[in-house]
């Protein structure tokens, strides 16, 4: 019996929001390592907009994912093993929601934040305090969605080297056997 998997729509923006992560994370490195200027600039706003990017498609996958339910476990899957995946998984999606909200409580601090220069979104009245509470929130979050990564891939390493189970197969396209 194969096994069951995501739909296509929620396997896209499950890739999407990954490839969207590894461009987030090193803009942001390397905006960290330009004097003030144009050029660290261009980096926060390409790291903002990406973050945006990332808070948008975390709530599209969440109102398709409450519209088209997961894909049961095998029977083999043990219940603790669902239920840590379970947790992991609403971890992610709520560090991946509260990041960008912070971000903006840092960067629409007295100022439009662009979106890609395309578009700005509205800032609000300049207050510092509010800016390091975003800052510091933002900063713990860095390291929870860092290990939650972590986490969430030696857990599919694990499926997949170990157990040898198919479970990664849930979100991949089918493919064609030879």
């Amino acid at each position: 019996m194969p096994m069951e998997r995501y739909t296509g729509v929620a396997q896209a923006l499950h890739w999407l929001t990954v490839a969207a992560l590894c461009f987030l994370l090193p803009f942001v490195w390397v905006a960290e390592n330009f004097p003030p200027g144009s050029v660290r600039v261009f980096w926060y706003m390409a790291h903002e907009s990406m973050g945006i990017s990332v808070f948008l498609m975390v709530l599209i996958r969440l109102t398709w994912r409450w519209r088209h339910r997961a894909p049961a476990y095998p029977a083999d899957v043990h219940r603790v093993t669902a239920v840590l995946a379970g947790i992991t998984h609403g971890l992610l999606y709520a560090v991946l929601l509260v990041m960008p909200v912070t971000g903006y409580l840092m960067a629409g601090n007295g100022q439009d934040v662009p979106f890609f220069r395309i578009v700005s979104l509205p800032g609000f009245a300049h207050d510092e305090s509010l800016g390091r509470f975003g800052d510091t929130v933002h900063v713990w979050c860095q390291f929870a969605v860092y290990g939650l990564i972590v986490l969430h891939v030696a857990a599919t390493v694990w499926h997949v080297a170990i157990r040898r189970d198919g479970l990664l197969e849930r979100m991949l396209p089918p493919q064609r056997r030879p």
